[in-house]
């Protein structure tokens, strides 16, 4: 459910809700407690909550030294809007997770309010993604240099598959019209044919059955990657010409 959004939450707000659904668990509450916002003991079992209005690095690092306390360690905020659907949401709780941190959510109705434990603190299993890294190690092998700077916000990216499209695009710029098998013997990739027939930039032009040229917009896009280019030409000038186009 939203929060009552006709007030502003604080983080004393949280107190309330969150010390009664302990209590109602069977613990002993007590808040600020040696820089602690909320201190819960039932038998030998500690658990410390730190309250937010909202999730931040601070609160993060906050709780892992919570962690040289006890291994029960909560961060708690208001129920965010969208909580269990945004895709930003469920990031933060997977590195939540990773912290080996307990998640509690506070939702602020018309008349009461509801605590939810959306997770507890346990062992973070981590799993890889083979599928990933075998996706990652494709691209990295599909591409000739790096040609990229790390953390460039609104630049084309070198890709693999671009590249491949440069690689094409210099074939048809020196031999003219080719078909897929042609461009293959020259070298390019095995998803040629793909790449020419969706032509997803734009830069390719089917002037036959199975026959391709270079459109003007690939011979712009030669001036714009001129490094990438310049290598691949490089590369067909070393080729022998010897076969039949």
């Amino acid at each position: 459910m939203a929060n009552d959004t006709s007030k502003k939450i604080l983080e004393k707000d949280l107190y309330g809700p969150i010390s009664s659904y302990l209590r109602n668990q069977g613990y002993k509450v007590q808040s600020e407690v040696k820089d602690c916002d909320i201190v819960a003991q039932k038998g030998e079992e500690i658990i410390i909550i730190e309250l937010k209005k909202s999730i931040s690095l601070r609160l993060l690092i906050q709780a892992t030294k919570r962690q040289k306390i006890t291994n029960g360690v909560y961060i708690a905020i208001p129920k965010p809007k969208n909580f269990k659907w945004s895709k930003h949401w469920k990031d933060i709780c997977n590195l939540i997770k990773r912290l080996e941190i307990g998640l509690i959510v506070v939702s602020f109705l018309e008349t009461t309010t509801e605590v939810e434990i959306v997770f507890h603190p346990s062992v973070y299993e981590h799993k890889k993604s083979n599928r990933m890294k075998e996706s990652i190690i494709r691209e990295i092998n599909g591409r000739s240099g790096s040609y990229n700077i790390g953390g460039s916000v609104k630049e084309k990216i070198m890709t693999a598959y671009r590249e491949n499209a440069i690689h094409i695009a210099c074939c048809l710029e020196k031999y003219g019209p080719l078909s897929p098998k042609r461009l293959r013997e020259l070298g390019t990739s095995a998803k040629t044919q793909s790449i020419l027939s969706k032509n997803f930039y734009g830069w390719f032009e089917k002037v036959d059955r199975g026959i391709y040229k270079l459109h003007p917009e690939g011979k712009k896009a030669l001036g714009n990657y001129g490094e990438t280019a310049k290598y691949y030409r490089k590369i067909i000038g070393e080729k022998k010409e010897d076969w039949d186009y």
